[in-house]
């Protein structure tokens, strides 16, 4: 589909609205007929305006793989978008707790990341799709809505690069070649609480993620990119988060979230914000 004026209009808007730290009316409610194919070509090229200033693509995030939040947020199907330099962060080299002015109406999403050492390839099984994984660890991603009450439809959300604001992981953990078995029992089976201020406030199972878990996310995304023609294929090196595994809750400055993960050897991490 070629690019017309009114989807370079689009892109610039959202792209201002990220910068500036607002927000702005559905895309959805002015073009009734904006759908997904078009919110893509959108975010594509969102993601070349955010290149060409020097911010540099490190991976994907999948977005609304848990499916008990689907009709909370009347999407009904996992959505993607790019993680950049600028908004990956490593928690061990974290000064200082996580500074909310970045975000718009954040949200935490407690999620399971992979690193990829292996480039992987369409109708790959879960298990072979494990023998691309380099590393495994555990994140919170920082989600933002450009859109007032986290109140939208699913093409608004991929326009305005997936909701992602930010992705912080804890220690990773490599995937040596003769654990795979016990990588991918845990990773289809675990589960996870996230808590407030040493209070829990949700609790979440890997089956929440598409009903197997975070490799089903990702083969539900290498499955995916083919057949979008903006989409580059995931490559050695970048790293996918893959959805979140609770409710996606808000946070205020002043608060630590953290959790404890059973079932998979993955550390729970803890983050503060101000």
């Amino acid at each position: 589909m070629p690019i017309s004026p009114d989807q370079e209009l689009i892109a610039r808007e959202v792209l201002g609205a990220l910068d500036e730290r607002r927000q702005i009316d559905c895309i959805t409610a002015g073009e009734p007929t904006f759908d997904n194919l078009a919110a893509y070509k959108v975010a594509a090229l969102v993601g070349a305006m955010r290149e060409a200033r020097g911010e540099k693509v490190v991976g994907r995030k999948i977005g609304f793989t848990n499916r008990t939040i689907w009709y909370e947020y009347d999407v009904h199907a996992p959505i993607w978008g790019n993680v950049y330099d600028s908004t990956f962060h490593r928690l061990e080299d974290m000064k200082e707790p996580f500074d909310l002015a970045r975000v718009v109406e954040p949200r935490i999403e407690p999620e399971i990341v992979f690193s990829l050492a292996r480039a992987p390839q369409a109708g790959m099984s879960e298990a072979e799709l494990l023998c691309c994984i380099g590393w495994v660890a555990h994140g919170f991603e920082i989600v933002q809505s450009l859109y007032a009450g986290w109140r939208f439809k699913a093409p608004d959300t991929i326009a305005a690069f997936g909701l992602h604001g930010a992705l912080v992981i804890g220690e990773p953990v490599a995937v040596e070649p003769g654990d795979h078995a016990m990588w991918r029992e845990a990773l289809a089976s675990f589960d996870i609480t996230l808590a407030r201020n040493g209070e829990p406030q949700d609790r979440g199972n890997a089956a929440n993620v598409l009903g197997g878990g975070p490799l089903t996310a990702l083969s539900h995304l290498v499955e995916l990119l083919p057949f979008d023609p903006e989409a580059l294929p995931l490559a050695a090196g970048e790293i996918v988060s893959t959805g979140t595994l609770t409710r996606a809750l808000p946070i205020a400055p002043g608060e630590t979230w953290s959790t404890v993960i059973e079932g998979v050897p993955i550390p729970g991490i803890s983050l503060s914000f101000r």
